[in-house]
């Protein structure tokens, strides 16, 4: 946990501060005291699509940091509407300033996430694929350091796995 940060989700998990749903938050965000906003692949839940700035409202000169699943396996927990580009991420920015854009994981992590999704689907059973899920993952896990090799290459953003932006709304200046 970090001081000063609210930790929302929609399930009670360990670390959680609120349970909630992000297009529905039972506060007002204040500007003047929300210094930062951090969404972690939280983008992908949310029906409507609306506008990043307006989600991840900060006060005057504060961030928001926003990763999303680009290409990534269906997932239903809770609901999977949407998949974004970083372009597609500029187009809902609400005037915040993009400070720093990237990928977080490469085609490595990409191709990886699809084998085990892939190998699990062979499973009958859901113990099996829960057992297969720690086991394989733990196995493959080291090959996602060859992304280090990808992120050199502007070609990253064909088959990555998750982008992301920092954003910074503007200081007004009188």
């Amino acid at each position: 946990m970090v001081n000063g940060y609210i930790n929302l989700d929609l399930f009670a998990l360990p670390g959680v501060d609120l349970v909630a749903d992000a297009e529905m938050l039972p506060f007002a965000l204040r500007p003047v005291s929300t210094r930062g906003v951090r969404c972690g692949a939280g983008t992908c839940p949310l029906s409507r699509s609306g506008d990043a700035g307006d989600r991840a409202s900060a006060g005057a000169g504060g961030f928001a940091h926003i990763v999303t699943p680009f290409c990534h396996p269906f997932h239903e927990y809770p609901r999977d509407y949407r998949r974004f580009t970083l372009d597609g991420l500029k187009q809902m920015t609400g005037g915040l300033e993009v400070v720093a854009e990237g990928w977080r994981t490469g085609p490595t992590a990409t191709l990886l996430v699809f084998v085990l999704e892939y190998a699990k689907l062979l499973l009958p059973w859901r113990a099996w694929r829960v057992i297969a899920h720690g086991v394989v993952g733990w196995l493959i896990f080291p090959l996602r350091y060859l992304d280090l090799l990808f992120f050199r290459s502007p070609n990253v953003r064909r088959i990555g796995n998750h982008c992301y932006l920092w954003l910074r709304k503007p200081v007004l200046k009188y």
